[in-house]
């Protein structure tokens, strides 16, 4: 899904939860209870004190193989499915309709009209995409590849430059021109350099890829396979000034204001003034460069490296922006690659699903105002604004029995949890979609005119007040973040929904477990993680910490990254425990805040079992069910050298391991696999 920069850091990215549904299955039939869910995803014959991820959704793993067309499969994707066949509906019924033009239904109804118009699409062929080729292939100076770069950004083609407006990491009251790495074609840097087998093979693969693409440009096999080898020259350079995953996560290190003349000096032989004008950023006065050391590459790149390897890797990043919206053959090469090679898929997801996709990423509100009239009750709204609540008290009693941090900084912590801003279902004001085109010629073109409207849209924010109540999620997306620069925790409407079970019959059990966990502690507690704990109550990036306070926030820290580091995914993988501290930080926050909330629940007091469970079963059971997915191994490796997540597995029993009440719920023992000692576990929040 498509975010601003400011907030991909902070992304939760799981659990893949969907919107809860209110009534009953088609054809009117009661949904399962929490206990009959709950039991039947069980796999007994595994030891919860060996492997919680499988005895906890073992038998659902049985029964729920990965479709051929997924990498991963998973609750996620389970209410995904209902959220397409509701999403699929509004579609075809706003295609059907002869909306006013530039309403949202007449926008809905043509963006899926074309997208859906395969014969067309296939028709046009490269058609769409010429204007922009014809360009590229004229060039004639490094001026002109400026020209093109500036011009090609706004549609979509993320080339050389990672720009955008966002909060001033240190002054959040401001909206700054940013300038992050950018412009590869594989998932990160360790993809160009990375010497185990598997990687090698996708280096492999991906040269064949280059040479296929450019063949479907019409070139001939010489020149396909020569401008192939100038694209991976010129990216294997770019990689290699470019910053490793975990190095991504230091906020001061990836702080560096600037003047606009300051980049100039950065990149001899470039004037930047006249080059972000071309952007549509002339009144840019001042810069905040997220890794100097990679523009500083990719100026030298601009002022030395040939023209025929700028036209070529211009010419590959706009197909590859595309090639989805492109005749068969083009979006047939791409699924290969980037479905197959990288992630294990066999076979394309169905067309519709697609076009829904991308849909959500071009008017995604438009879609989700519909979307809540008809599926997001006030009730459920309710029942999880007060859960938030419930969750941030418990917070607050956890910071204040802190044995590690002083009285000074507690009040400070405190403060910071008072002001977090909590954002549930939807938002109050929506985006304003009335400037977009969309229309029946072309499929790419609709794709290409709502990336410039998103282009403008994010550029409008610079010199304007900080537009606190806007969101960075649709309601329908199932994902949740915290942002620190605005200091708040934004749940989507569906993130909160369990298939086949009806919130009202859900228990408290389940709930703080499946949602005041892994959703709603989790993202409270990004506040409070490695990178979250850097920024104060405002939004801003300050130290509120005295220094030994910060250092023993720290030693717990790197208790949490040795423990990750020791985790084997696969094969020689290991979880990078640097990489993935803030999210595991989050992981055990969540769960022990929660935990405690729930302890103060009238089902927790009562202390019955349900289902032959307990309360507290039930809580570590509602938390796993929201990890319940599983993937394929070549998803599996690429999360491990991009993904700031550890997987799903380890996001259960890594946690568990370390919180007490888990041992006594569960009479985990020494000589258990997730046993682990009291001076081993970890104690954070």
């Amino acid at each position: 899904m498509t975010l601003s920069p400011t907030l991909r850091p902070w992304l939760l990215a799981a659990p893949l939860l969907g919107l809860v549904f209110t009534a009953c299955q088609p054809g009117g039939k009661s949904q399962a209870t929490g206990p009959d869910l709950i039991q039947a995803n069980l796999d007994t014959t595994v030891r919860p004190g060996d492997d919680f991820y499988s005895y906890a959704n073992g038998a659902w793993f049985k029964s729920h193989p990965i479709p051929a067309s997924e990498s991963n499969w998973g609750i996620g994707k389970e209410v995904q499915n209902e959220v397409y066949a509701r999403l699929r509906k509004l579609n075809e019924d706003a295609a059907k309709t002869s909306a006013a033009a530039g309403s949202v239904q007449q926008k809905i109804g043509d963006f899926w009209a074309t997208g859906m118009d395969s014969a067309t699409i296939n028709k046009q062929g490269i058609a769409p995409l010429k204007q922009e080729l014809d360009r590229i292939q004229s060039m004639q100076s490094v001026a002109d590849v400026q020209a093109a770069i500036a011009r090609l950004q706004p549609l979509g083609v993320n080339a050389l430059i990672g720009y955008y407006v966002g909060q001033d990491a240190k002054n959040s009251d401001k909206m700054a021109l940013q300038l992050w790495q950018s412009g590869l074609g594989l998932p990160n840097r360790d993809y160009y350099f990375n010497k185990d087998a598997r990687t090698k093979n996708i280096r492999q693969e991906y040269d064949s890829h280059l040479v296929k693409m450019f063949g479907l440009l019409g070139q001939d096999a010489a020149t396909a396979q020569a401008n192939a080898r100038r694209v991976v020259q010129l990216e294997t350079k770019l990689a290699a000034s470019s910053r490793k995953l975990e190095a991504l996560r230091d906020p001061y290190a990836n702080y560096n204001k600037m003047a606009v003349s300051g980049l100039d000096k950065l990149t001899p032989g470039l004037s930047w003034k006249p080059w972000l004008a071309q952007m549509q950023l002339a009144k840019v006065d001042t810069v905040i460069v997220g890794q100097p050391e990679f523009y500083r590459e990719a100026g030298r790149l601009l002022t030395t490296a040939p023209l025929a390897d700028w036209k070529a890797y211009l010419q590959w990043q706009l197909v590859h922006a595309f090639a989805s919206t492109l005749s068969q053959d083009f979006d047939n090469e791409n699924f290969r690659f980037y479905g197959t090679v990288l992630q294990g898929a066999k076979q394309q997801r169905p067309r519709w699903k697609r076009v829904l996709d991308a849909e959500e990423n071009a008017m995604g509100e438009a879609l989700g105002q519909l979307f809540v009239q008809e599926y997001f009750t006030p009730a459920t709204k309710k029942r999880y604004e007060d859960l938030t609540e419930n969750v941030v008290a418990s917070f607050r009693e956890h910071i204040q029995k802190l044995d590690w941090m002083s009285d000074s900084t507690k009040q400070k912590a405190l403060a910071k949890l008072t002001k977090i801003t909590r954002k549930v279902g939807y938002p109050d004001k929506w985006k304003d979609y009335s400037t977009l085109k969309v229309d029946r010629s072309s499929y790419a073109a609709n794709v290409m005119r709502a990336n410039e409207w998103a282009y403008r849209y994010n550029l409008s924010k610079l010199g304007k007040p900080v537009d606190r109540t806007e969101w960075g999620m649709t309601p329908q997306t199932y994902n949740a973040y915290y942002n620190p620069s605005n200091n708040e925790i934004v749940l989507p409407a569906a993130i909160f929904a369990i298939p086949g079970l009806i919130d009202a019959n859900a228990d408290d059990a389940i709930i703080y477990g499946y949602a005041g966990a892994s959703t709603i502690g989790h993202e409270l507690t990004h506040g409070f993680d490695d990178e979250g704990s850097q920024f104060d109550e405002k939004g801003n990036l300050r130290n509120w910490w005295s220094k030994k306070d910060r250092a023993a926030f720290q030693q717990r820290v790197n208790g949490i990254v040795r423990q990750f580091n020791g985790y084997t995914v696969l094969d020689s993988l290991h979880i990078n425990g640097k990489a993935t501290a803030g999210e595991n930080i989050a992981d055990l926050g969540g769960i022990v805040i929660a935990l405690d909330a729930f302890k103060k629940t009238e089902q927790y007091k009562k202390g019955e079992k349900i289902g032959g469970l307990t309360p507290t079963q039930r809580y570590f059971l509602g938390y796993a069910l929201g990890w319940q997915t599983h993937q394929r191994d070549e998803r599996l490796a690429q999360a491990i050298l991009t993904d700031v997540h550890s997987p799903a597995q380890f996001r259960i029993n890594g946690p568990f391991a370390d919180v007490p009440e888990f041992y006594e719920a569960f009479n985990v023992k020494p000589g258990q696999k997730l046993y682990l000692p009291d001076s081993a576990r970890v104690k954070i929040w």
